[in-house]
């Protein structure tokens, strides 16, 4: 675990050099191999001098009218970042692509980042990944609900088809110790895993990713034992037992301090310590030593929350990315250039 003295000055040194100028840093510190990205890519290339403010501007028109955007593309760069890297292949529509897997059932923002990319086009064809639109997308998004402005190395390209069998995403129910392989696995560690976890802080999940723990948790026919009996009495009068063929499935929020507001903020920590964590994942954080211990700092400290998020959605957004000649510049985000116009 990297530990908080050591953590910090890292996020620092990031943004220090970020704001220095045009330099090619590391994108991601931690991360073997490392990336090269770039601040300010569009602009120090002059190809797009401002691709990142017609993406913000953007933003903030569709945030206006619906907060729900910054929850939705949070997933959304989570889906498309831990299956292939961030290459933008979620974005990519078809029969069997990436976005129909089971596990990206519900995933929204694919029209916010479609429309971005026409506006984008428009002014600099052929030159703005929908990788790095994503990116820039999502910090700009959580930023309004109230994360930090992170800065976003840039200089994605994106990368091809990848059908929805090769999608690796894990169930919400799976213990702290599969959880933390998954991360390791990504190149990620607890701190990340952690962090990460809390943009639980917002958004809205199916009924069927709790039933278990509300009704029958490991085939004890009893819920959770980890979960606050309050919560269970709440939830169980949103999702009722899965009993039927065809039956629907409503959302719920993960975090019901949040509810409708989509704000960011460290509540989900306070939840997860009081055993009223919505999805079982999140609740398996008290169940580790070091992300307990990560998540009652994060409890008493939003600052230091902040930080890290910024740190590690940084590290997340720079797993597998393709650079150079690698990968296209799709002129549509749905689709490969191969079949552009098609």
């Amino acid at each position: 675990m990297r530990q908080f003295a050591l953590f910090f000055p890292l996020l620092a040194l990031v943004v220090i050099i970020s704001l220095a100028g045009t330099a090619t840093v590391e994108a991601a510190t931690g991360l073997n191999p490392p990336v090269k990205l770039v601040w300010h890519y569009y602009k120090v290339t002059n190809t797009c001098d401002d691709a990142e403010t017609y993406i913000r501007h953007q933003v903030e028109k569709f945030y206006r009218n619906d907060s729900s955007i910054a929850p939705k593309l949070l997933r959304l760069l989570y889906s498309d970042c831990m299956v292939n890297g961030c290459d933008a292949s979620v974005l990519l529509q078809g029969p069997n692509s990436e976005r129909t897997a089971p596990q990206n059932r519900g995933l929204g923002g694919f029209v916010i980042i479609d429309k971005i990319k026409k506006v984008v086009e428009s002014r600099c064809p052929g030159v703005v990944s929908c990788a790095d639109i994503l990116n820039l997308a999502t910090r700009d998004a959580v930023h309004m609900a109230g994360a930090p402005s992170y800065p976003v190395l840039t200089g994605r390209r994106d990368g091809g088809v990848l059908n929805a069998d090769a999608v690796d995403l894990p169930s919400p129910s799976i213990s702290v110790e599969e959880s933390l392989a998954y991360f390791n696995s990504k190149g990620l560690d607890v701190l990340d895993m952690t962090t990460l976890l809390g943009a639980h802080s917002m958004g809205k999940t199916h009924c069927s990713h709790i039933v278990n723990r509300l009704y029958n948790f490991k085939n004890t026919g009893k819920p959770d034992p980890t979960m606050n009996t309050t919560l269970v009495s709440e939830l169980r009068n949103r999702c009722p037992p899965r009993t039927k063929k065809g039956q629907t499935d409503p959302l719920i929020y993960l975090n019901p301090d949040s509810g409708s507001s989509n704000r960011f903020s460290n509540s989900y920590y306070s939840r997860v310590l009081s055993h009223n964590a919505v999805l079982g994942v999140d609740q398996q954080l008290i169940y580790n030593d070091d992300s307990k211990e990560i998540t009652q700092e994060f409890d008493a400290s939003f600052e230091d929350f902040r930080k890290s998020f910024a740190l590690a959605m940084s590290r997340m957004g720079s797993i597998n990315v393709l650079t150079g000649k690698a990968g296209e510049i799709r002129r549509d985000c749905r689709v490969t250039n191969a079949n552009y116009g098609a």
